[in-house]
């Protein structure tokens, strides 16, 4: 039973706080990371953590595990795309600010407007033309791309490898966005992401493995940096699926974009990572475009 929906405001003040757990697991991610933890073991701890949380809802909702094999390969290709987003986005995390990382991969929306656009011939509505480079502007704003001395070249040396890290997993995320939609999009959503959280298992474990660079935490930093980030990835997807169905998702979903700004402030106490006024200017800007790009009809 899906039970009555539960009133807007609370809704909306529920999804901040998953989008705050979303957010936390990329701050435990770059805890884990300073204290020895390579990406490929963080993406294949997150991995096998919500595979772990998801299938546990499967089992106790009874859903039906069979898939047509076309579907399943379908799902294993998208799962290919999400291990490349998740180990860039991780390695953005690791080389910049967590909230700028996520900012820059919050771009995510456009991407999947303009691959939608080329692939579909499907015009972004008036609106999301206008968010798109209003969100770029806000984005070199947060990214304080020109330095404090209009010293351009300096300042991309040091962001650069970040950003595009970040950018990396938003082109990546939004394409796995557009094949699900395609391919996907009558699969129950816990049986698409436990077969796609599954394939990113598989493949960062075997990746680890031929590299040489699979361990296990060697400080009590690194090991609750990588149990926090697993717990708290976990219990947002959980958290997601469980109240779903009472939280009017379609109305309601762009209080999720309030993760990078809960970042914003959470990353300054617990990292010591701290941004200038005008940054968190830019990224107020990026967050107001990305909400109005997701709420522009089609």
């Amino acid at each position: 039973m899906q039970g009555k929906q539960l009133p807007r405001w609370l809704c909306v003040a529920i999804l901040m706080v998953i989008a705050t757990t979303f957010g936390s697991n990329h701050i435990a991610a770059r805890y884990a990371i300073d204290h020895g933890v390579n990406i490929t073991t963080a993406v294949a701890a997150r991995s096998i953590g919500a595979s772990l949380f998801v299938g546990a809802l499967l089992l106790f909702s009874r859903v039906p595990l069979t898939l047509p094999a076309a579907t399943r390969w379908r799902a294993v290709s998208i799962g290919v795309l999400i291990a490349v987003q998740s180990y860039c986005i991780y390695s953005a995390v690791a080389r910049i600010p967590v909230a700028l990382a996520l900012l820059a991969f919050n771009t995510f929306p456009m991407m999947f407007s303009l691959i939608s656009w080329a692939a579909d011939g499907e015009r972004p509505a008036r609106r999301a033309l206008i968010a798109m480079p209003v969100a770029l502007c806000g984005l070199a704003l947060a990214l304080d791309v020109f330095g404090a001395h209009g010293d351009i070249a300096g300042r991309w040396s040091e962001i650069g490898t970040g950003v595009g890290f970040a950018l990396g997993a938003a082109v990546s995320f939004a394409t796995a966005l557009y094949f699900t939609s395609r391919w996907l999009k009558d699969v129950d959503g816990r049986l698409r992401t436990l077969l796609t959280m599954s394939t990113v298992a598989v493949l960062m474990l075997a990746a680890g493995v031929l590299a040489g660079n699979l361990a296990l935490p060697a400080n009590p930093g690194a090991w609750l940096g990588l149990g926090l980030l697993m717990l708290f990835y976990g219990t947002a997807f959980t958290a997601l699926f469980v109240l779903l169905p009472r939280l009017d998702a379609l109305n309601n979903s762009v209080a999720l974009n309030f993760e990078p700004i809960a970042v914003l402030f959470l990353a300054w106490p617990i990292l010591g990572q701290s941004v200038a006024p005008r940054q968190i200017l830019g990224a107020l800007i990026v967050v107001g475009a990305v909400v109005a790009l997701g709420t522009a009809k089609r």
